[in-house]
C-alpha cells in the first residue's frame, strides 16, 4: 500500500510538472505570435521609398521617389491618409505622355505631369478609386502626386518650376 501511494504521489507530481510546462510552452507561443503579430501591425503595407526634397516657390516638398516599375503601379494605393506637404514623385524611364490612374487609392490626389526639368506641364485632379485615365499634355519626364487641391490652393500651374527633380534616377 505504501509504495502505491509513493506512486500515486508520483505520478501527481509528474503530471503537475507536465502541466507546468505546458502552461510555459503556450504562454512562449502565445508571446511569441502576440510579438509577431505586433510587429506585422507596425509595418506599414507600402513600404517606404526613398525620399526626396523638392522645392517650389517657397514651399518645401518630401517625396517618395517611384522609380522602378513595381513603385510606380503600386504608387500611393492602399493609403489612408499622407502628411501635407509629402507627395510621391513618379520617375519614367522614358518622356512619353504618360497616364496615371487611381485604382486602390483611397485618397483624392492631385498629380503634376512635370518635363526633364521639372518645370509643370499640367495639373489633373483625381478622384479616390477610379480607373479613369488622367495624362499628360505633353511628354513628361516625371509626375508629381499631391494631397487633393494642393497645387491649386498653393497657386501653381502649368509653368511652375519645381526644383529638385533633376537628383531623381530613373534607377534605384
Amino acid at each position: 500500500a505504501g509504495s502505491d501511494v509513493r506512486m500515486v504521489r508520483m505520478v501527481r507530481m509528474v503530471k503537475h510538472a507536465m502541466r507546468r510546462r505546458m502552461k510555459t510552452a503556450a504562454r512562449c507561443t502565445l508571446s511569441a505570435g502576440v510579438l509577431l503579430l505586433s510587429l506585422s501591425l507596425a509595418t506599414p503595407l507600402v513600404q517606404a521609398q526613398e525620399l526626396l526634397e523638392l522645392t517650389v516657390g517657397i514651399h518645401l516638398i518630401q517625396a517618395e521617389v517611384a522609380n522602378t516599375g513595381e513603385t510606380r503601379e503600386k504608387g500611393l494605393m492602399h493609403r489612408k491618409s499622407m502628411p501635407a506637404n509629402h507627395g510621391m514623385l513618379f520617375v519614367f524611364d522614358r518622356i512619353a505622355p504618360h497616364c496615371m490612374w487611381m485604382r486602390n487609392t483611397l485618397l483624392p490626389l492631385s498629380v503634376a505631369f512635370l518635363d526633364e526639368r521639372g518645370r509643370i506641364l499640367n495639373i489633373e485632379e483625381m478622384q479616390a478609386q477610379t480607373d479613369e485615365s488622367h495624362c499628360a499634355s505633353q511628354p513628361a519626364r516625371f509626375a508629381l502626386e499631391m494631397n487633393a487641391a494642393w497645387f491649386k490652393n498653393k497657386g501653381f500651374g502649368p509653368g511652375t518650376l519645381l526644383k529638385g527633380v533633376d537628383k531623381a534616377s530613373s534607377t534605384p
